[in-house]
């Protein structure tokens, strides 16, 4: 089994006669599309509505395979030039042509006989709500020239910042008693069973930050103020009402989510301050502790030995899940470990006009670990059921990709607590407690963090040292006395893809 993916379902290589065909077609793509804008103004209607159908599909056929390929190197190895450069030729290339995509989409925002075309023709009716969302969104695009004034711009701007936070991420070394390790590897020993272990990793991250931090502030501030700009020229009344609107959910369902996360946090800062007494601590939890073991599992997981486990668990729940699992790992969609310019965390990128996902993580070797891989999968399991749907109809959101992912992770969490006796059934409840705890009290804390950066950002530039006072007072209202305050994380901002998106 291989430890690191293959991307051959894709491209050989750079070389590969394919990928150079494919890349010299994006020219005539770009063609087509500006000879298409130009003839729509003599078209009917329904021929120019499943013209641009049409030239749209072709287009995410090639250019997404092209992009899915060069990102997903890249991510391997954020210090390879050619793949730099080729990433930002081709963005170079597309950012000509969004000013035909608005063209595109303000026409098919404004065609009369849209709902007549939905009802009676069959290729518009497979992409019903496809074309219904262009027509609601449209109310917020900005004229022709200023789209494609924007999108040369993130060129330049919220799309090199991020490229930015990557690669200093994924290249920054740790000085780790006397070596140097990369940040995933030293962040990976937070689950060491070691006490000294998990404090000196956790002074040793947070002194790597020390060498990023100011170049990492600049990407989160300039990404933050593009965001707040383009959100208010776009008519949003928030970035985060841009962000609700293009996640289909509402402001009342957001409201209500966070209602009862507010109302139940005093449940998980209770199971935090009990986790710190029984560790022998009197001032809450420190944060280096809260992967810390209690009960014991002495087990650890090599990459066939995680492939054994999550198929033997899945197989009697889900078989399609099971066999989905099983060409995972022997068709090589899994890149485990970590190495030197390789992103740290984990993702699922689904190939849907290949039919297989490729799934990125950091792997250790711990039960965590293989939850990961039963999240990720679960991501690939989504990709699975949106393989065979038309070109255009295989983009999601946030909340309804997350569902596949977190029920996976519940499934291998319950089984092995069924199965589990004695300390390691207790380490193992322990370890799902952790893992609620983290989710809701974190991923509040990374909210209230958020909405404060955009806030301000509209007036100020934030330095790290008030990143770091924002980041503690998010945990302070999130973890409440169940953290020690003298060991929080006050760096959690610049180890989070998640804030550097320029969307």
């Amino acid at each position: 089994m291989n430890k690191e993916w293959s991307l051959d379902i894709l491209y050989k290589s750079f070389d590969d006669p394919a990928f150079q065909s494919d890349l010299k077609s994006v020219d005539t793509i770009i063609e087509e599309t500006h000879a298409l804008c130009v003839a729509l103004s003599n078209m009917d209607e329904k021929a120019g509505v499943l013209s641009i159908i049409d030239l749209r599909e072709r287009s995410e056929i090639t250019i997404g395979n092209l992009f899915e390929y060069i990102m997903l190197r890249q991510t391997t190895d954020t210090t390879n030039p050619e793949t730099t450069s080729l990433l930002g030729n081709l963005t170079q290339k597309l950012s000509n042509i969004s000013k035909d995509d608005v063209i595109f989409d303000k026409y098919i925002a404004n065609a009369k006989s849209l709902d007549a075309l939905i009802e009676e023709n069959e290729i518009c009716k497979g992409y019903k709500f496809y074309l219904t969302q262009i027509r609601k969104n449209c109310s917020h695009l900005l004229s022709d020239e200023v789209e494609e004034m924007i999108a040369k711009m993130n060129l330049t701007a919220g799309g090199s910042w991020a490229s930015l936070f990557d690669y200093l991420t994924s290249t920054v070394l740790a000085d780790y008693k006397g070596e140097k390790i990369t940040l995933p590897s030293v962040r990976n020993l937070a689950y060491s069973k070691d006490t000294q272990v998990r404090k000196d990793a956790y002074e040793a991250e947070l002194l790597c930050y020390d060498k990023i931090k100011d170049s990492v502030a600049y990407a989160l501030n300039n990404i933050k103020k593009q965001v707040n700009m383009l959100s208010e020229t776009r008519g949003y009344a928030s970035p985060l009402a841009m962000t609700l609107e293009q996640s289909r959910m509402s402001q009342e369902t957001l409201d209500a989510l966070w209602t009862a996360v507010e109302e139940y946090l005093p449940k998980f800062q209770a199971y935090l301050k009990r986790k710190s007494e029984l560790l022998g601590y009197t001032n809450g939890l420190p944060w280096f502790e809260l992967y810390a073991e209690i009960g014991k599992i002495d087990k650890t997981y090599t990459a066939e030995e995680a492939k054994d486990y999550l198929i033997s668990h899945f197989t009697s729940f889900s078989q399609d899940m099971a066999d989905m699992m099983t060409q995972a790992f022997d068709e090589s969609w899994i890149d485990f470990y970590p190495r030197p310019g390789k992103v740290g965390g984990a993702f699922c990128a689904n190939l849907t006009r290949q039919k297989q996902s490729r799934v990125l993580t950091n792997f250790d070797g711990s039960l965590n670990s293989i939850g990961t891989l039963a999240h990720e999968l679960g991501h690939a399991y989504h990709g699975l059921h949106i393989q065979n749907h038309k070109p255009l109809n295989t983009n999601y959101t946030m909340p309804v990709a997350e569902t596949a992912s977190t029920f996976n992770e519940n499934v291998i969490m319950s089984a092995a607590i069924d199965q589990a006796l004695g300390k390691e059934k207790l380490a193992l409840v322990e370890s799902q407690l952790q893992d609620f705890t983290q989710t809701i009290c974190d991923i509040y804390s990374r909210f209230i963090f958020e909405n404060a950066v955009f806030s301000k950002t509209k007036e100020e530039f934030l330095f790290p040292d008030q990143l770091k006072e924002i980041m503690n007072d998010a945990q302070i209202k999130a973890y409440g006395e169940g953290l020690d305050p003298d060991y929080r994380h006050p760096y959690m901002w610049a180890c989070k893809g998640h804030y550097y998106s320029e969307h």
